[in-house]
C-alpha cells in the first residue's frame, strides 16, 4: 500500500469529536509523503515523510535482518490472535477484514478493512478488552489510487543509539525501533509490536521549571500518556509515555524507567524486554 499515490476523504470519530479529514499520499524519488489536513475548526495540516515500504522493525533486525512483511506478520502471530473474516465494502470498494485480537491485556484490539486491489487501509477500528470502540477511522471517498513505478532504494540497517536511561518492562513483543532527534536535552525511545507503539521521553527538569506536566495520566484523543517524575543524583526528571495503548500498560511502563547505565551499550543492545523467541 506505500506504493500508491492517491488522494482520498476520511472521518475519524472517537468518544469526544467527529473529524474530517483530506488525505494526500504522494511518492517521488522512492520517498513518500504523507499530508493529513483537518477539515474542521482551526485550519491544521500534518506532513509526515518517510522511505516506500518502510515496517517496523522485529526481532529479527538486531542481526541485520531488514522488515519485510513475512517477518512482520510472524511477529504479529506471537502477540496477536489473527482472524480472517468475510469481505465487505467500504467507500465503494470491495475490501478484505482482517481482525488483529491482542493474546494479552496489555494491549487493544484492531480491526482493518483492507482495499482489495491496492491493500490500501479504508477503515480502521480501535476496540478495548470490553469491545468498546475506542476510535474508527474509515475512508469515505478514494480517488484513483496510481502506482508508484519508479526505483526503490534498499533500506540499511539503522543503529538505535543507547540513552542513560531505559524501560525495563514492556508488554511481549515490543521492540526498539529507529527514532530521529528529540530535542535539546530530551531522550527518545519508541518501540512497537507491528501494530501499537509508544514513545518514551525523558527530560531533565529545572528546579524552577515551569513547563512541568502534572503526574498521572492524561487523555490526548485516542492516545493516553502517562506521566512520572523521578529524582536522581543528576537532579529531577520527567518521564513521559505515550500511546495507543491501555493506560496501566503505559503507567506500567514510565514506572519501569530506570536510570542504571546499561551494562552493554552498544545499540539495542539490552533494549528488547519483552520475551521474543
Amino acid at each position: 500500500s506505500h506504493c500508491y499515490a492517491f488522494q482520498a476523504r476520511a472521518v475519524a470519530i472517537d468518544s469526544v469529536d467527529v473529524r474530517t479529514l483530506a488525505l494526500s499520499h504522494r511518492i517521488k524519488d522512492g520517498i513518500r509523503q504523507q499530508v493529513v489536513q483537518y477539515l474542521d475548526g482551526p485550519s491544521v495540516s500534518i506532513e509526515r515523510r518517510s522511505p516506500v515500504g518502510r515496517l517496523a522493525w522485529t526481532e529479527g533486525h538486531g542481526n541485520g535482518e531488514l522488515p519485510s512483511p513475512a517477518r512482520w506478520a510472524a511477529h504479529l502471530e506471537k502477540y496477536y490472535a489473527i482472524e480472517l473474516e468475510d469481505n465487505a465494502r467500504v467507500a465503494d470498494r470491495d475490501a478484505i477484514k482482517l481482525v488483529f485480537e491482542p493474546r494479552d491485556q496489555w494491549r487493544f484490539s484492531h480491526e482493518w478493512w483492507l482495499d482489495g486491489d491496492t491493500g490500501l487501509l479504508l477503515k480502521h477500528v480501535l476496540s478495548d478488552h470490553q469491545g468498546r470502540i475506542i476510535e474508527t477511522f474509515q475512508i469515505t471517498q478514494l480517488q484513483s489510487p496510481e502506482k508508484y513505478t519508479g526505483s526503490v532504494r534498499a533500506a540499511t540497517p539503522i543503529v538505535i543509539g543507547s540513552t542513560p536511561w531505559r524501560a525495563t518492562w514492556l508488554p511481549d513483543g515490543f521492540v526498539a525501533q529507529p527514532v530521529t532527534f528529540a530535542g535539546d536535552d530530551i531522550y527518545q525511545r519508541v518501540y512497537s509490536d507491528g501494530l501499537a507503539t509508544v514513545s518514551i521521553f525523558v527530560e531533565p527538569l529545572a528546579q524552577d521549571a515551569t513547563t512541568t506536566l502534572q503526574e498521572g495520566v492524561q487523555q490526548l484523543g485516542v492516545s493516553a500518556v502517562a506521566i512520572e517524575h523521578a529524582i536522581t543524583a543528576e537532579g529531577r526528571w520527567q518521564l513521559v509515555a505515550i500511546g495507543e495503548l491501555p493506560v496501566a500498560t503505559l503507567q506500567r511502563i514510565v514506572r519501569s524507567i530506570t536510570f542504571d547505565l546499561l551494562e552493554d551499550p552498544s545499540p539495542q543492545s539490552n533494549d528488547q524486554t519483552g520475551e521474543i523467541e
